[in-house]
């Protein structure tokens, strides 16, 4: 598969255990290669590990700024000053409306529930202790969208990768595809996910659980060429995106990042007084 990446200062990527390297306190950046091949491409796949209590997670997207054209991630960081972003989820025809609830800070882009198992809060209520950052699972004993949405101004419904405490949500199947995942792990710490190589869900998943980033929860965002993940930090500049997509793009040429309506990004955090 061939995928745009820019990276000043590359990670040496090592099977399971992989490496990590700190950008900024609360960041880092992790890069593993997965135990077994794909069809096209490395098998590498890239964590950016994110501390809650030090950055912000944020939404942004068309339904927001009123325009009626997406941008790639990279555009989205630059028009909002966020130090990174990746898919907020998979989006409906109108390319602009969230498939799944979605609320950020009290506004809503899609009020609808649908059967998506998977939905990740943040924002708390003011003065509840709560993490800031969790991801649900609505199949849960006493989980409810409704309590969900009590606790915090901001939640996103996706499709489920992984059930808390770790296990594997995804039957097996022939579709594979490049990938773009939002997780959680055991310490509470914000995962963003990328694959561009393609694998099927149910063995990113493995792979993804057997190498060391504590994951406990997941939820897929996008797949294909929408999928994408952007990065920059002082000198460093990440940017990748997909490519190959099963029934939809059977390619491993896409040379440029897509337009999209969505995305989850995140800015470093103002400590109250």
């Amino acid at each position: 598969m061939r995928v745009g990446l820019l990276l000043l200062g590359l990670i040496a990527a090592l099977p399971g255990g992989g490496s990590w390297r700190s950008l900024a306190p609360g960041l880092d950046l992790g890069t593993f290669v997965a135990g077994r091949s794909t069809s096209a491409g490395d098998s590498q796949v890239t964590v950016l590990r994110i501390d809650p209590d030090l950055w912000d997670l944020e939404f942004a997207g068309v339904s927001q700024t009123g325009e009626s054209a997406g941008r790639t991630a990279r555009q989205w960081c630059q028009r909002n000053k966020l130090t990174a972003a990746i898919n907020a989820g998979m989006f409906g025809t109108d390319l602009k409306t969230h498939l799944g609830y979605l609320r950020s800070r009290g506004r809503v882009n899609n009020g609808h529930v649908n059967a998506y198992q998977s939905v990740a809060a943040f924002d708390p209520i003011e003065g509840r202790q709560l993490p800031r950052f969790r991801i649900f699972d609505l199949d849960e004993t006493g989980v409810t969208m409704a309590a969900i949405l009590r606790d915090y101004t901001s939640a996103i419904q996706n499709l489920r990768l992984v059930k808390r405490p770790g296990s594997n949500r995804w039957n097996e199947e022939g579709r594979r595809w490049s990938e773009a995942a939002l997780g959680e792990d055991t310490r509470g710490r914000v995962l963003f996910i990328f694959s561009p190589s393609p694998f099927t869900m149910h063995d990113l998943n493995r792979e993804l659980l057997s190498m060391d980033i504590g994951l406990v929860a997941a939820q897929h965002l996008e797949g294909g060429p929408e999928a994408q993940l952007y990065l920059h930090i002082g000198d460093e500049e990440l940017e990748i995106f997909g490519s190959y997509e099963n029934s939809f793009r059977d390619s491993k040429d896409n040379a440029t990042p897509w337009p999209i309506p969505n995305v989850l990004g995140i800015r470093l955090r103002v400590a109250s007084n």
